[in-house]
């Protein structure tokens, strides 16, 4: 069985599953994650069970009825291969399908090969620790929002801390460090969901994904710069662009961009938002990036208006987050320094942790 998505291709464009095909192997049945086998279905939307149109196997969706591989759907399966294109970001959901399908995997008996590929973020780690109070399908392992570790690494890590009968054997890559970026600049990026449609947004992602939460802010969903624009009608971007500058976020740059929101309340007006360009990886902090540009906003619409909205959904921010200590330090106006200071001491555990799943050095 293979558990992978379109992103998982070779430097040709061949996807993991044809080279198997075509390598001799029995491909007994597909599984895809959220978004899909074919990286098509927009975010949170429920997938069907289908068959490949080419190969005529089963693709077992994981992101419809169910989470994690049935003991139906693994029945006539003697190892698995897990082969996805990650972000290291735990709201990214391919790590909660990770985790599950090990679960599973290991219940039923079968070996799980995890092919490994680059993250954006191998060399950063940000973030608070995920409170299990606040477990969820975008918040299912506990690590910090950014964590720093590739699938296969991910993988070691999980059977070290929890799944422990899990039958693992990695795949490492051959020639990467942890501070390599995914691909070469000059090969053909293969957006691993609709949404992460360039290196670019990959990058933007962790620090803005949180206005999936915020319905009074737009976070440039449908638009050519997903997660890499963002704004409201109430505020202008020269005014919002200075604040984020004077804020002091390292390893970013903002620029005034005006676009047209194509989801959510403001869809089909006109935004003068700005625009995220990482301008240095190494500086770059996403979640301290996030928390900067939630508290700039709140303080320019005032607080109690900014999380009074009717429509705001504090309960997926929390998720998203990890916990509720961010949304309640912003909310009592604690500044993002002070607030990214709390999940210090639980990050640099975390490090120390982890130090035996990682297979790259720096």
């Amino acid at each position: 069985g293979v558990l992978s998505h379109s992103a998982a291709v070779d430097a040709a464009g061949r996807s993991t599953v044809q080279l198997l095909i075509e390598g001799g192997f029995k491909v007994a049945a597909l599984f895809g994650p959220e978004h899909g086998f074919f990286g098509q279905a927009p975010a949170g939307q429920a997938v069907a069970t289908t068959r490949h149109p080419a190969w005529n196997i089963p693709i077992v969706s994981l992101y419809g009825a169910q989470r994690k591989p049935s003991p139906s759907a693994l029945h006539r399966i003697e190892v698995l291969l897990m082969d996805m294109q990650d972000l290291a970001v735990r709201t990214y959901t391919y790590v909660s399908t990770l985790a599950g399908t090990l679960r599973a995997a290991a219940a039923a008996g079968i070996r799980v090969i995890v092919a490994d590929r680059p993250v954006p973020f191998g060399a950063t780690t940000d973030g608070p620790m995920l409170d299990p109070s606040f477990s969820s399908f975008v918040g299912a392992v506990e690590t910090p929002l950014v964590y720093g570790m590739t699938p296969a690494e991910t993988a070691i890590w999980l059977k070290q801390r929890m799944i422990h009968n899990a039958d693992i054997v990695p795949a490492p890559m051959e020639g990467w460090n942890r501070r390599s970026f995914p691909g070469d600049p000059l090969r053909p990026w293969t957006p691993p969901s609709p949404g992460i449609r360039s290196r670019e947004s990959a990058l933007c992602y962790p620090a803005t994904v949180f206005g999936e939460a915020i319905p009074s802010i737009d976070i440039g969903r449908g638009t050519l710069l997903p997660f890499q624009l963002f704004g409201a009608p109430w505020v202008r971007s020269r005014q919002l662009m200075e604040r984020l500058q004077d804020a002091g976020t390292p390893g970013v740059a903002f620029a005034p961009h005006a676009y047209l929101a194509e989801t959510g309340r403001h869809k089909g007006r006109l935004i003068d938002g700005v625009r995220m360009v990482v301008t240095d990886p190494a500086a770059y902090r996403p979640a301290f990036t996030a928390v900067t540009i939630i508290h700039v906003l709140q303080e320019i619409v005032g607080r109690a208006a900014f999380w009074r909205d009717p429509e705001l959904r504090s309960d997926f921010f929390d998720k998203l987050m990890g916990t509720d200590r961010v949304r309640v330090a912003l909310m009592n106006g604690e500044s993002p320094a002070a607030i990214a200071g709390e999940w210090e001491a639980a990050k640099q555990k975390f490090l120390a942790d982890r130090r035996k799943a990682l297979l790259y050095q720096a």
